[in-house]
């Protein structure tokens, strides 16, 4: 399988559990018809049950967690508007 065909297109439902799993957003499928915020989404009640278990393939495949600074946020800690205002 050629590398084309391994990444997901951007706005997918794949692409979007990958990327909501990386923000450390709430799990909530949905996806763009077209780019990311730059086309229709298209929320959970309307997805079929492929697109959805497409999202929760993002959802689980992403290993990687977005960096937010130590000053903000904490491992697995929620974030922490005092010590945002204290940097």
């Amino acid at each position: 399988m050629s590398k084309c065909h391994e990444i997901p297109r951007h706005g997918s439902p794949e692409d979007r559990g990958g990327a909501d799993r990386y923000y450390m957003r709430e799990f909530a499928p949905h996806y763009f018809v077209g780019n990311s915020y730059a086309s229709d989404c298209v929320d959970e009640p309307e997805m079929t049950a492929d697109e959805i278990a497409q999202y929760q393939k993002g959802w689980d495949e992403q290993e990687d967690r977005k960096d937010w600074g130590t000053s903000c946020f904490g491992e697995g800690e929620e974030h922490n508007e005092e010590a945002c205002e204290e940097s």
